[in-house]
């Protein structure tokens, strides 16, 4: 399924922040002590957020991405209520969210005795509707009372709630957030505040509230089996083309149901029925407008179901859809056990004719956990989070640029943010003691377990995080100012960058190598970007940029793409370059990516030749290598082109792609890839998963967590723009669930792992039940669809006894390249354990 979604309000309902980013200079906020005796109004300080110029190597952000999809909802006949409220001191009452004024707000009670935290409001939209977001504007007279700390949760009737949708931490700035959850059916929707943003009391405020619809991204969704299906229509052409009801079945989009336009055209409203021959649950009706022209696209439109095709009852879903030619979902507002779904247009989108026509219809049901996996929620970030690293721990490190929603300039400090994966908290903090903006840098994973990251908006900076401190430290300076380049540790405990022409002067980059001995970075001439680089028409700029790079023995790597041309890279001495061979019959696969699933043997995914609008490849290659020798082949195809998608390998081998468009425009999130997809190494082939309920596109990333789930977030940095996504989501994989959505029962690894040990030493492991195999899976970091870290080592294993297992780690530290990884068991089901963290080096 393809689609669209952003969160954020109309340009006329959101508070502009291009200008304060690019040219008004610092945004104020307030502060002042709680006094306890009068409204909790700050005094104006500076947030040390300075102004930035744009950066003159990146375009800006499409006209498509600065308004949102998802419509606001009409709030005509809505009321709020609150947990508390503040009558005696100010008119701080619920409703005011709902006025349109964003002079006056909702602000806990403060007078007398503060109410305490948390506080809540509940907006009551007296009817139902989907709901994908709350948007949260701060007061506009001050600091105090930014919501920090939330959980927002919906509710059909208002006393039942489930457990909330969404939960984060929001930025201590004025600005309207958005704040997105999977979209459903409800009537009240609460946002509930846990802390304030900037400590600076027990309160709670809002200026305005509003709530978005429908975006066309269902929640957990599959694309339902079309097979015995047909379809009947109102109306349709059948003398001036063939446009029968039936061609939006046949997986044609060049073929079409056009309502009857020859000799006096039928009037709207048209109708077309879908007869599925079977009773299934449908939660999705997706409509593909034509592809030859604009004219019958639908606009406002209705769903109806019906068991038997005679009786239909009210609508599950009505709105109305741009004028475009982007694919279209309608969630339902309710799941619905029927057999007949018909789609009743009453308007033409662009008002051409009394026209409608229809490419394709497909309809999508509730995925299956144990088939299809299942998505938890959304969890706010205060920053879109561009790049991040998996930490000992269960902690996620996540950043941005000098800002949480912009980049710009070289401004010498970066947001940074840290997910504790336990307790879901999500915490903010500015980093500027490296002098560094670390916006679109080369990122890897040292033997320590520290993590480097080079270049970006300061291209030549280098700066080192340690987890076990929390500390940041600026490395030595590269030799070769770079952005966008990529980088790699290498056997030898060296870590390898080469290209980045995004940032300083374009040309050809060529390679270096950090010494963590010394901290210093020395030249690598023999090894030349040029040759490893695509045919991008945009030059050097974009030619070089993220290259996939796999470390092997003796300190030598094998860059496989993104050029179709591979290369052998030695970093002996000055360096050397020598071709590879190409990778099959694949063309340069730009904005694609690579994934080591074994020993040896990695996974190419999709990418396009161009870095930007071209359509991109549902090609996939595997790459094995056998000591010099490469050889590729192309494996099954994706369902979806994507280019800008983030592929993770799982501890048994299999590896998922989410994400990502058919046509890569950076900042837009048309034509978006929501369905994800596992492959299987057993048979080459690709199957669906649950859709997305967010686009991740251009600087979304994905990373393996340690309980064996997947971590996918991100998308966007454009400033003012409505593809902001500053979240993320965890996926749970199908082989960790029962079929009703319960865990499976999982393995449990009690004892024998050290923090640290070498390649070539057995490890005398023991579990709670029997496990069939073992496997290292390295701690790794993702920025721009690239995560060259990952690695998979199947482990050789021996059972000695009851829950006991001497464990090999093999020898070669090309292998297992020195760092951190995380050791799962998986039982014979092939389902892991939740990993205990070592060191191998």
């Amino acid at each position: 399924m393809q689609s669209r979604r952003h969160f954020a309000l109309p340009r006329t309902l959101r508070r502009s922040r291009l200008l304060t980013a690019f040219g008004l200079g610092a945004l104020l906020i307030g502060f002042t002590p709680w006094l306890g005796v009068a409204s909790p109004t700050p005094t104006p300080g500076p947030v040390g957020e300075q102004a930035a110029r744009q950066s003159p190597h990146h375009g800006v952000a499409p006209a498509n991405a600065m308004e949102p999809t998802a419509p606001v909802l009409d709030r005509t006949g809505w009321t709020a209520v609150a947990s508390d409220e503040e009558t005696a001191g100010e008119n701080g009452r619920a409703a005011n969210v709902l006025d349109g004024d964003t002079g006056t707000l909702w602000h806990s009670k403060w007078s007398g005795t503060a109410a305490p935290l948390p506080h809540g409001i509940t907006i009551d939209m007296h009817r139902t509707a989907v709901v994908s977001a709350l948007v949260y504007t701060p007061r506009t007279n001050g600091a105090n009372g930014r919501v920090g700390e939330y959980t927002l949760s919906v509710s059909a009737d208002g006393t039942n709630w489930p457990a909330p949708v969404a939960s984060g931490t929001l930025a201590d700035d004025g600005s309207a957030k958005t704040l997105g959850f999977a979209p459903q059916g409800a009537r009240f929707v609460r946002l509930t505040a846990l802390t304030e943003a900037g400590g600076r009391g027990p309160w709670t405020s809002a200026a305005e509230i509003n709530l978005l619809g429908d975006p066309g991204t269902p929640e957990a969704t599959v694309d339902l089996d079309r097979t015995g299906w047909t379809a009947g229509a109102s109306d349709e052409e059948t003398t001036g083309e063939n446009g029968r009801a039936a061609n939006v079945l046949d997986g044609d989009t060049g073929t079409l149901w056009h309502s009857k336009w020859s000799g006096t055209p039928a009037p709207l409203p048209h109708s077309i029925t879908i007869d599925m021959h079977r009773t299934a649950a449908v939660s999705a009706l997706v409509y593909h407008p034509r592809t030859n022209g604009p004219n019958g696209r639908a606009g406002a439109y209705t769903v109806t179901t019906s068991t038997d095709g005679a009786a239909f009852g009210a609508p599950v879903a009505a709105g109305t859809w741009r004028d475009d030619d982007t694919v279209k979902t309608a969630t339902f507002t309710r799941s619905a056990n029927a057999r007949f779904v018909r789609l009743t247009v009453t308007t033409e989108a662009g008002a051409r004719g009394p026209w409608t026509s229809a490419a394709e219809i497909r309809l999508s049901g509730p995925a299956s956990p144990a088939v299809h996996g299942s998505w938890g929620r959304i969890t706010g970030f205060p920053l879109v989070p561009v790049a991040t690293a998996v930490l000992p721990g269960d902690k996620l490190l996540a950043w941005s640029a000098y800002a949480v929603d912009r980049f710009g300039g070289s401004n010498g400090y970066t947001q940074t943010a840290i997910l504790d994966l336990k307790t879901g908290k999500v915490t903010q903090r500015r980093i500027d003691n490296t002098g560094h903006d670390m916006f679109c840098p080369g990122i890897a994973m040292l033997a320590d377990g520290r993590v480097l990251v080079t270049g970006g908006s300061n291209a030549e900076k280098a700066s080192i995080y340690d987890p076990a401190t929390d500390d940041w430290s600026a490395a030595g300076n590269m030799n070769i100012p770079r952005g966008y380049q990529s980088m790699t540790l290498l056997s030898t405990g060296e870590a390898f960058v080469l290209g980045g022409s995004w940032s300083g002067p374009a040309g050809d980059k060529a390679g270096e190598a950090w010494s963590p001995e010394t901290g210093t970075w020395r030249g690598l001439p023999g090894v030349p970007a040029l040759q490893a680089s695509t045919a991008d028409p945009a030059g050097p700029y974009r030619a070089d940029n993220h290259m996939w790079l796999h470390a092997t023995s003796g300190g030598k790597v094998l860059q496989l793409g993104p050029s179709k041309q591979m290369n052998w890279i030695s970093t002996t001495g000055a360096g050397s370059i020598t071709p590879a061979g190409t990778r099959a019959d694949s063309a340069d696969a730009m904005t694609g990516n690579a994934v080591a699933y074994d020993i040896g043997k990695l996974l190419t995914l999709g990418g396009s030749p161009a870095y930007q609008n071209t359509p991109a490849t549902r090609r996939a290659y595997t790459v094995g290598i056998a000591g010099s020798q490469v050889e590729t082949a192309r494996t099954g195809d994706m369902a979806y082109a994507r280019a800008f998608a983030n592929s993770v390998v799982l501890p048994d081998g299999k590896v998922i792609v989410f994400g990502g468009q058919s046509h890569p425009v950076p900042f837009s999130d048309a034509t978006s890839v929501l369905t994800p997809e596992l492959w299987d190494p057993a048979t080459g082939a690709f199957t669906p998963l649950a859709t997305m309920a967010v686009p991740r596109n251009y600087h979304s990333v994905a990373n393996l967590l340690p309980d064996g789930r997947v971590f996918s977030g991100g998308g966007g940095l454009c400033g003012d723009c409505a593809t902001n996504h500053a979240d993320g989501a965890v996926f749970t994989p199908p082989y960790l669930l029962n079929p009703d959505g319960s865990p499976k029962p999982r393995p449990d690894i009690t004892g024998g792992v050290p923090s640290r040990t070498r390649p070539g030493t057995s490890l005398t492991l023991t579990t709670s039940t029997p496990a069939a195999s073992f496997v290292l899976m390295r701690a790794a970091a993702a920025t721009h669809s690239t995560d060259n870290d990952q690695r998979r080592v199947p482990l050789a294993s021996t059972a000695t006894g009851t829950g006991g297992y001497t464990v090999s780690i093999p020898a070669d530290p090309g292998v297992v390249l020195p760092g951190t990884y995380m050791l799962f068991a998986l039982d014979a089901q092939g389902v892991p354990s939740t990993a205990r963290f070592l060191t191998v080096s």
